[in-house]
This record gives C-alpha cells, structure tokens and sequence, in this order.
C-alpha cells in the first residue's frame, strides 16, 4: 500500500465511516427482515415451538461460526476482506432459505440460517473497523455511529416483510419466500459496496502508520484468549457484551411466537420488532458519546440495569402489544449500552497488532453465549413460559450489572 500522510488519516476515516454506515444500512435490512420472520416460519414449518427456538440458534451460531474466520481474514488482507467474507456468507445462506422454504424442509432452513448469520458477524465487525483510525477519546463515539446507521435499514426491513411476501407470491415463490429474496438482494448490494468504497483499508492504514507488522498466527485464538486474560478491562468487556447480546437474543427470538400466540398479526410483529431494532441502533451516538465522557463501566452497567427493566416488563406484560413494546424497546437499549461501551472497552485495552483476533473472539464469545440462550429460551417458553423467560433474563443481567460495577476499573474520560 502506498503510503498516505498522517495528515490524511482524519479523511479517509470519515471516508470509512461513511461506507460502513452505508453497508449497515443496506445489510441491516437483510438481517432484520429475516429476523422479523425466521422464527415463525420454522413454526409454521415444524408446528413446534421448541423447534421455533432453533431459528434464533441457527443464525446467532452462524454469527460466531463466522467471528472468527472473518478476524482471520481481516488480520491478513483488511477489514474488506473479512467484510467480504460475511456477507458473501450470508448471500449464499438467503438463496438457500428460499430454496428451504420452497422445499417445506424445517431443517434445511435451520441450515441456511446459519449461513445468513453470517451477515450479523459482518455488521458486528463493521463497528471495528470504524475504530482503526479513529483518534484517541474519540473510540466509542465513532464506533457508535456505524451501529446507529443500522436504524435505517433494521427498522425498514421488517416492515418491508409484506411487500416483499407478496412480489414473492406474484413472482411465483412460496408464502415467505420473498423477504428472504429481498435479504439476499441485500447483502449482494453490501458486498459491492465494501469492494468498492473502502479503499484504503483503515486496518493496514493504521498499520502502515504505526509500523505495526502483520504476524501469521497459527493458534489465534489461544493467543487472543491469553491477551484477554492479561487485560483487565478486556475481561470486563468481554463479559459486558456477551451478556448483553444474551438476554437481547434470548428474548427477542421468542417474542414472535408469544405475539403470535396472543392473536397478533405479522404487520404488529413486524412492528413490534422495528422498534426493538429502533431501540438497538438508534440511541447509540448518545450512548457512545456517554461512554466516552462518563466511562466505559458506568455505561455498561446502566445498560445492565435496562436489561433488567426489560427483562420484568416481559415477565408481566402478558400479551399486552404496548407493554410487551415498551419492554422491546428496553431490551434493544440494554443491548447498545453493553455493546458500546464493552466494545470501546476491549478495543482500547489490547494494541493494535492484536486487536482484530481478539475483536473476533469477542464477537464468537457473544454469539455463542447468544446461541446457547436463544437455544434455552425456546425449551423455558415450551416447557414453562415466557413471562418465565423474562423473569430469569431479569435476574441474570441483574447479576452481570453488579459484577461489572464492583470490578470496575478507573473511568476513561475523553480529553477536552
């Protein structure tokens, strides 16, 4: 790469910004369109809900199963290659969901939802890659504002469910088929758009500035579990984003069906899950810009706190559409606090040569963690409830709240 004066940095990173706020917005369609759906239509498939639970497993699994490789890539060839990968990944997976749905297969379409997980490993990335040249005090500002440009096309795409089903209908698709088609078109147009707007790359910049040299890692993931356990605050923000994303998942996968149960149509769900993701995204600059100046543990432990207030309205909110809303949008505020501010954390707490494998071992971490609860609400709402399903959400990130406080570290203040 030829090199480029540090003088220029501060405009290639708005130049890197402003691509992967566009990516988010294009992919955040795709990925909240099949969100708004997936469960439901292994319900209809399979008529279990146990089985319904899956969905949520499949694409969370498929994000984690994805962290890693799209790290790997990223640490050899830039963040447009790991960037590449995912949504490569997750174009593959939404042709092959429609193919499922086609077919009636219940459990092909599991499968293709782990490859459209995918997708997600690659927005979550994207929060990186916006932290590569950002200035000192300025981290979680600037990662924040990549989440936040999600808002547009998450909240678009599940209200863009209908429209889409019935184009799919009229073109001769299967009842559903038609949001996954529309994903699919989605993350094609994302794959274009990271090949070619993000040049130069802000990971092999920063590198080039720093003189940092690229290692090949034959073990990367023991080395970056090692690099987390030296860190303090890496642990700290290691725990705040996997918890968090798991009381996030764990709920909201099991929302449709409880919707769906209560007589609710697709339009409310659609809506009741625009706001959730509205929730997710849209506060994030203000909570970015919260983490900066109030500290990182503050933030994440107030995010635990929401979680909580999320976690009771879903215990006790029956099948009441606003309350169970209200509680939604909660859950989705929780999660931006807990992934801001711990990603903020783990960044600034390793150096730069090692921080893309340990970035994907945070993103595995939390997915995994998210796959495993959206695995075990699916058997608590089929075997006890999902007011149960709130309660112990409630009571666990309760729990992380207090842990992360008490084991705090001295708050980052942003400079003036």
């Amino acid at each position: 790469m030829t090199a480029i004066p540090l003088e220029s940095h501060q405009k290639v990173q708005r130049r890197t910004l402003g691509v992967l706020s566009l990516v988010q917005i294009v992919s955040g369609m795709g990925i909240a369109v099949v969100l708004a759906l997936s469960s439901l239509m292994v319900y209809e498939i399979s008529g279990s809900e146990a089985i319904s639970g899956l969905a949520g497993t499949a694409t969370v699994l498929g994000t984690a199963l994805m962290a890693l490789p799209a790290a790997r890539a990223a640490d050899g060839g830039g963040r447009r290659a790991g960037l590449s990968l995912a949504y490569g990944a997750a174009f593959l997976g939404c042709l092959a969901a429609v193919g499922s749905i086609e077919l009636g297969s219940a459990p092909l379409l599991l499968l293709s939802l782990v490859l459209v997980g995918a997708g997600s490993a690659g927005n979550l990335s994207a929060r990186y890659a916006a932290t590569d040249l950002a200035p000192p005090g300025r981290t979680a500002r600037h990662l924040s504002l990549v989440v936040w440009a999600a808002t547009i096309g998450s909240v678009a795409g599940p209200n863009l469910a209908d429209p889409a089903d019935a184009l799919g209908i009229d073109l001769g698709l299967a009842h559903s088929a038609g949001p996954f088609a529309l994903a699919a078109i989605a993350f094609a147009a994302s794959l274009v758009v990271i090949n070619a707007g993000l040049r130069p790359d802000p990971l092999l910049l920063a590198r080039q500035a720093r003189a940092v040299p690229v290692a090949r890692r034959r073990q990367p993931l023991r080395e970056a579990a090692a690099t987390v356990r030296a860190a303090p605050a890496a642990r700290i923000g290691l725990l705040t984003i996997a918890a968090g994303h798991t009381a996030m998942v764990s709920v909201m996968s099991m929302t449709p069906v409880h919707l769906d149960h209560g007589h609710a149509g697709i339009s409310v769900i659609g809506m009741v899950l625009s706001l959730h993701i509205a929730g997710m995204f849209v506060f994030s600059p203000l909570v970015g810009w919260a983490a900066d100046r109030l500290g990182r543990a503050v933030v994440a432990t107030a995010g635990m706190g929401v979680l909580v207030a999320a976690g009771l309205l879903a215990a006790f909110g029956g099948h009441d559409v606003p309350v169970i809303t209200a509680g939604l949008i909660l859950l989705g505020l929780g999660w931006s606090c807990s992934l801001v501010a711990g990603s903020a954390m783990l960044t600034e707490a390793v150096d730069l040569e090692r921080r893309p494998a340990v970035q994907g071992l945070s993103d595995l971490t939390m997915n995994v963690c998210g796959a495993a609860g959206a695995l075990l609400a699916g058997a608590i709402v089929g075997t006890l409830s999902y007011p149960a399903l709130g309660l112990i959400t409630a009571a666990l990130t309760g729990l992380t709240g207090v842990v992360v406080w008490r084991r705090r570290t001295r708050p980052h203040l942003a400079s003036a």
